[in-house]
């Protein structure tokens, strides 16, 4: 059995999610994810996840009504449509000991870049195709005794 199929997602989720209502506006979730630089937000109603909007999503609707339009115009029809109308759902999610191989498996199959991890119906983080990256590009650290994967990424190119 190799690492990865015991290694829990629980160990490269991140724990500080930054979700979005259902009926808040394109608008706002491409602002946020511009300023938060992030690709990828669970969407909640009433308390329970009930979506997750991405970046490909924003995109998809953006382009499919206005490809032609000017940004005033295409802004203004981000504040008028709703994320609940475009978002994916319902969401595909992962329990906290699922391996990170199976997570891994998952989103390549569904051709999705996040799972959110939840516990009893309660979001409790989010894996990302990028922290699934991060784990394997530091796999060799890890297998280092007396190593620290933790530390900083080290650049791929030298210095």
């Amino acid at each position: 059995m190799s690492h990865a199929d015991r290694t829990p997602v629980r160990t490269i989720m991140q724990e500080k999610i930054v979700t979005i209502s259902a009926s808040e506006s394109l608008s706002t979730v491409e602002d946020i994810m511009r300023l938060g630089r992030v690709r990828h937000m669970p969407v909640v109603s009433s308390g329970k996840l009930v979506g997750v909007v991405s970046e490909r999503d924003l995109l998809r609707s953006s382009l499919s009504s206005l490809s032609s339009h000017r940004s005033a115009e295409r802004k203004a029809f981000l504040y008028a449509i709703e994320i609940g109308r475009v978002m994916s759902q319902p969401p595909i999610v992962i329990a906290p000991d699922v391996s990170i191989r199976q997570a891994a498996r998952v989103m390549a199959e569904n051709k999705i870049g996040c799972l959110p991890v939840v516990v009893d119906q309660e979001l409790v983080g989010i894996v990302t195709e990028t922290d699934v990256l991060r784990w394997v590009a530091e796999a060799d650290d890890r297998a280092r005794p007396g190593s620290s994967a933790n530390g900083p990424m080290r650049s791929a190119t030298p210095a």
